[in-house]
């Protein structure tokens, strides 16, 4: 179902939305309308600021005035609740804030927005549990099954100052990885090509030295046991799946990876208990938007990781 805006609209941008580029602006004010319909009316000028045509990365500033023509939009639909087991843990897994931005240990199995069949993700429940919050906005991604520091912004400035800041590559991140097999002392550094195929919902990643984009990813060991080994990973460049992709090109792909992995092995590991994808974002560095700071946030491994972490060291003597 959809309906039609049946007359014009004039919106006065505030604060919250200064230096957002009117694109983005649009995209998420008209929610349910297609991007190729807000490019389109971008395009033709059917979308003015102060009365005057812009392009799509015009920035808004406060005050301006945008006028919205008539578009089909989808019809509404309320937010579900957020369950009470879920609010107690996102509210837990808050590991560092300010009143600029927060650090989320983000729990295995949580998609970090709504799409694709989510309806659901991280960013929704949030801005539910976290009322007082005006402004809630993800600066960076981890996938659903990957667990660890995450990274959002509470005001327009900080996101884009953050955002910016990711581009120039000022972030640190580090994972760790629980690999199979002995990784090879020589491998400290995997320097190969990906290129992405199928859609969203079925996205593949592949080296492709001929059509890839740039890929680099740097690993370390961090301890070894009978037959796997636990690994730092620090990506270099933000590829999608780079660190699994690039740890199964080694012959050494991650525990419980059902895309990359070794179903042999994950076997072994399930015997364990243990069911998940062992990716964890272990530590986080950023620049403070006010101080210019280096801040640096550590996340502590799941319950799960721990139990099997403790197993294998058990076994190990």
């Amino acid at each position: 179902m959809s309906e039609k805006t049946n007359s014009v609209q004039f919106v006065t941008i505030d604060a919250s939305h200064d230096g957002q580029r009117v694109d983005n602006f649009l995209i998420t004010y008209l929610k349910g309308v297609p991007k190729s319909l807000v490019y389109r009316i971008i395009r033709k000028g059917e979308v003015r600021v102060n009365k005057k045509r812009v392009k799509a990365v015009y920035r808004l500033q406060s005050e301006d005035v945008v006028r919205i023509p008539p578009v089909r939009v989808a019809e509404k639909t309320e937010d579900i609740p957020v369950s009470d087991g879920l609010a107690q843990l996102l509210r837990e897994s808050v590991l560092q804030e300010t009143d600029n931005w927060l650090v989320i240990n983000k729990p295995h199995g949580l998609s970090v927005h709504a799409g694709s069949g989510i309806k659901q993700g991280l960013i929704e429940a949030l801005r539910q549990v976290r009322e007082g919050d005006n402004f809630l906005e993800l600066v960076h991604r981890l996938d659903k099954d990957t667990s660890g520091c995450i990274l959002i912004a509470k005001n327009r400035k900080s996101l884009n100052f953050l955002q910016q800041a990711l581009k120039d590559k000022a972030f640190s991140k580090k994972y760790h990885a629980l690999v199979t097999g002995r990784w090879p002392d020589k491998i400290v550094q995997v320097s190969q090509p990906l290129l992405k195929s199928g859609d969203q919902s079925e996205r593949m990643v592949r080296v492709n030295v001929a059509q890839g984009k740039e890929a680099i990813t740097r690993f370390k060991v961090l301890e070894r046991f009978s037959r796997c080994t636990l690994m730092e990973a620090e990506p270099v460049t933000g590829r999608t799946h780079q660190i699994r992709v690039h740890a199964q090109f080694t012959g050494h792909p991650l525990i419980g990876d059902v895309k990359y992995g070794n179903k042999q092995a994950d076997s072994a590991f399930q015997q364990k208990g243990f069911f998940r994808m062992f990716l964890h974002a272990a530590s986080l560095g950023f620049p403070d938007p006010d101080s210019g700071s280096v801040i640096r946030v550590s996340a502590p491994h799941d319950k799960a990781m721990k139990d099997l972490l403790k197993q294998l060291h058990k076994e190990a003597g």
